[in-house]
């Protein structure tokens, strides 16, 4: 069996998952038609709800950025480094309210019986909470993107959403990430890499985005098992409706 084709039934394994998210129509109820025509939509333990009442500055913005989100089939092609194009181009959507955060906490124990203020021993356990990260935080909401990381990056997500969330520091978290409908045929039809000075590379495109990386389908599975413990996430999934340019404009003769 072919690497291809290994990817293809991987992709429809998994793009059944999503069982146990939030009914669809509760979800949809608060989001606006213009952000449902474009990306793919999941809201676990009732985020949309929480997000949408809850924050509504912090939901006008998000929905505000998605209404904005465009990206071309250049940026797409072209090679990430340590943060890609598309990376880059999300930080312009949101205003410096949106911070990068750490999130650290040294844990306080205290042994004394159930009755009265005597304390039998205490201690200090240093490091209880080090080094979670989450690339935009407002307030008490949360949001990560996720282009083309490797799939174990949606674990250190959600182990951080949770970490905030477990701490008190946050009541929910938002992601943004490839949908399934961008998918090995899509990238297939964007021809070659480019290089770094615009002309088309060796390199496939499609082999840049495999099954293996950060799309909706890894992610799904994740939030069924539950790995964002407790905290609510609300997933968008870019769709080709987001690339200005899609269907691709057509590739030069070598």
């Amino acid at each position: 069996m072919s690497e291809d084709d290994e990817q293809a039934i991987e992709r429809l394994d998994d793009v059944s998952f999503g069982r146990n998210a939030d009914p669809v129509d509760l979800a949809r109820g608060f989001l606006p038609e213009t952000v449902l025509d474009r990306f793919e939509v999941y809201s676990y333990r009732n985020a949309a709800n929480i997000l949408a009442t809850g924050f509504p500055s912090q939901f006008m913005a998000i929905i505000s950025a998605l209404d904005r989100f465009s990206i071309t089939t250049g940026q797409i092609r072209t090679p990430g480094g340590s943060k890609s194009v598309i990376a880059k181009y999300v930080d312009t959507l949101f205003d410096e309210t949106w911070r990068e955060m750490r999130i650290s906490a040294d844990l306080h124990v205290k042994l004394q019986p159930p009755k009265g203020n005597t304390i039998y021993s205490s201690y200090v356990r240093e490091g209880f909470l080090d080094g979670h990260r989450i690339d935009f935080v407002n307030g008490r909401v949360a949001l990560d993107l996720e282009w083309n990381s490797k799939d174990q990056t949606y674990d250190r997500d959600l182990y951080a959403f949770s970490a905030f969330y477990e701490a008190g520091a946050i009541d929910v978290g938002v992601i943004i990430t490839r949908g399934t409908s961008l998918d090995n045929s899509f990238f297939r039809s964007l021809g070659k890499v480019l290089n770094k000075d615009g002309t088309a590379g060796a390199g496939d495109v499609y082999k840049k985005y495999g099954a293996s990386t950060t799309w909706m389908g890894k992610l799904l599975y994740r939030l069924d098992a539950g790995r964002n413990g407790g905290c609510p996430v609300l997933a968008f999934g870019i769709t080709p409706k987001c690339v200005s340019d899609y269907p691709a404009p057509p590739q030069p003769t070598p």
